[in-house]
């Protein structure tokens, strides 16, 4: 009956600030497919699903801290290599809270973004 996750959607407070994020530093991949919705966001492809940045800073799921909590929700990306994308990220100077012995069969490492959206990498 499911295929799968399309997308989530992620509030941030200054779009452009989030785009900086999650395209330069992250490296998605932006998509051109966003139809004008008459307020500012961005989609990125990630694998099979997209990550919808939405700015809207009246919304109600802003965490208000950017403190790496792994019991916090989040969303995860699994990785070809973790240890090239925890190198890129301490390229980019992104705090990382590294979990490689867990009660996981993966490799876990999550990040903040600017606005405190948690996301797990995992290989």
């Amino acid at each position: 009956m499911y295929e799968g996750i399309h997308h989530v959607s992620i509030l941030v407070a200054d779009i452009e600030r989030a785009k900086h994020f999650y395209g330069d530093i992250l490296g998605f991949e932006e998509s051109p497919d966003r139809p004008d919705f008459g307020f500012p966001g961005a989609w990125y492809q990630v694998g099979l699903t997209q990550v919808h940045l939405i700015e809207y800073k009246e919304g109600r799921t802003f965490r208000g801290t950017t403190v790496i909590d792994s019991r916090d929700g989040h969303f995860a990306v699994r990785v070809k290599d973790i240890e090239a994308f925890i190198s890129r990220m301490e390229e980019q100077e992104v705090e990382i809270l590294n979990k490689p012995e867990n009660k996981t069969e993966w490799h876990q490492v999550y990040i903040s973004d600017p606005d405190g959206n948690l996301i797990e990498f995992n290989q």
